[in-house]
């Protein structure tokens, strides 16, 4: 399938947060197959697919860091997370986009980023394809204050209570509930990263 282009209508002052105005991502179809390069708030607001990468940090200890979005941010301020990612960029591949997310977001240079799973996830913003990675982080990170309010870390039976609780983005639960039936259903040999990076 040959490329289409994809021209979004000039950026009007006011209609779209400062982190996704001059974000281009690439557009793909129902097989993650790139159709064109789009500015991430038209893919949001036309419900186009794009492609998205998040990152599950563990420690040594196997605990998962949970942080809160700061009151700051444009889209699900406040809410909580379960994972650290974002949109993947032009001619970047999902792996490269986790280990950038995790430098940007949570201070991690040179992540070591292990693919876990990839699906159509549907609920959030707008459709897109989202492939989840894993890492084992030092417990001591050096977040971005204008992304993260406050981090911590849960095991996996504090992180339902606390999911209970707490409101979420919408994504963050059926993101977590396919990474661990995907995790339950690894060999142990290959099951998770053994070394902080």
């Amino acid at each position: 399938m040959a490329r289409e282009s994809t021209v979004a209508p000039p950026y009007v002052s006011g209609t779209c947060d400062r982190w996704l105005v001059d974000e281009l991502i690439e557009r793909v179809d129902e097989r993650d197959r790139v159709l064109g390069v789009v500015r991430r708030d038209w893919a949001i607001r036309h419900g186009w697919l794009h492609r998205v990468a998040v990152t599950v940090c563990r420690d040594r200890d196997g605990r998962i860091l949970v942080h809160q979005r700061s009151r700051h941010v444009p889209r699900f301020p406040g809410c909580y997370e379960v994972a650290v990612g974002g949109a993947v960029a032009v001619g970047e591949s999902y792996e490269e986009a986790a280990r950038r997310e995790l430098g940007e977001e949570m201070g991690v240079g040179a992540a070591r980023v292990r693919f876990v799973v990839r699906f159509l996830n549907r609920s959030g913003l707008s459709p897109h394809w989202l492939a989840v990675h894993e890492a084992v982080v030092p417990d001591t990170l050096a977040p971005s204050a204008e992304e993260v309010a406050w981090h911590g870390w849960l095991e996996e039976s504090e992180l339902f209570a606390f999911m209970r609780r707490q409101a979420f983005t919408p994504d963050s639960r059926p993101m977590l509930d396919r990474y661990l039936r995907v995790k339950a259903s690894t060999p142990p040999s290959q099951a998770t990263l053994t070394k902080p990076i």
